[in-house]
């Protein structure tokens, strides 16, 4: 349940970022925002942690900062490996994560009050 929730989560959030960043297009239909999350689930979950762990001293010395970074490159990965999303530059991608991580966060404290 907890997976379907994520996917959820994560296919609402590429919904919004796509709506409001004007740098990110994102197919319609459920199914393919659906493939969408799934895919960016997936990145979040193999290769977020690995290139997080590898750059410690980076985030360390910007404060965190570096983990925007990260987000957005996850973004773009997921740009790579999908036809559905096009995200048109870095500053898009930048921006996507924001707004990725402000509903992803919102989202998630909303479902952690409920149970």
């Amino acid at each position: 349940m907890k997976i379907i929730l994520t996917i959820s989560i994560n296919a609402l959030a590429l919904w919004l970022a796509a709506g409001l960043i004007s740098g990110i297009e994102l197919e319609s239909g459920f199914f393919k925002i659906l493939l969408v999350a799934i895919i960016f689930g997936i990145i979040n979950a193999v290769v977020k942690p690995i290139v997080t762990i590898l750059s410690i001293p980076f985030i360390i010395v910007t404060f965190g900062l570096a983990l925007v970074v990260i987000n957005a490159a996850m973004l773009l990965i997921t740009d790579a490996l999908t036809r559905s999303i096009e995200v048109d530059g870095f500053g898009a991608a930048i921006l996507g994560a924001l707004v990725i991580s402000v509903v992803s966060w919102a989202a998630n404290q909303f479902v952690r009050e409920s149970d």
